[in-house]
């Protein structure tokens, strides 16, 4: 895809975007199995199912710009969720595990709070208000889910983790 304005700009970072999305679908079960905090998998099996919603919300995007719904392979996504696989393969103590985990997770987000942010402002400059509504929705629920991590993470996970190596 040859990049000639921002339009072409904004519909290869939805796909990279899209691509993103369905490799968290494929990555996210073996994170919830790690877990060992009840309260982590819980957060972490929401934010599967609102991934699910936020594909179905892409999938509405692409149909609103009459592009196909098909997505840029995401070799950042990939990278991520390789360096997860790595993480959940090595001995720890669960807690630990956790601590790593929520890591991980957060790594995901962060990427995706970039992407989706820039995908709302490019949205905002082309005036496509319709599809900008369905991406600040999703940018919304991964700052939540971002926020949600940390509380894990700051009230409970990186405690009992610290406590571990005393």
């Amino acid at each position: 895809m040859k990049l000639n304005n921002l339009k072409d700009l904004f519909i290869h970072e939805l796909k990279d975007l899209y691509n993103a999305e369905h490799q968290i679908l494929k990555a996210m079960p073996k994170m919830i199995d790690a877990a060992a905090a009840v309260e982590l998998k819980r957060a972490l099996k929401d934010h599967l199912r609102e991934t699910e919603t936020q594909v179905e919300r892409l999938d509405k995007v692409f149909k609103m710009l009459d592009e196909k719904a098909t997505g840029e392979k995401c070799k950042a996504m990939e990278g991520i969720i390789r360096e997860s696989d790595e993480m959940i393969s090595q001995r720890a103590d669960k807690n630990v595990m956790d601590a790593a985990l929520i890591s991980m997770a957060q790594r995901v987000e962060h990427y995706e709070i970039a992407g989706y942010g820039t995908v709302c402002t490019y949205a905002k400059q082309l005036g496509m208000h319709d599809v900008l509504d369905q991406l600040q929705m999703i940018l919304s629920e991964e700052k939540k889910a971002d926020e949600t991590l940390t509380y894990i993470a700051e009230h409970n996970i990186n405690m009992k983790a610290e406590h571990n190596a005393k």
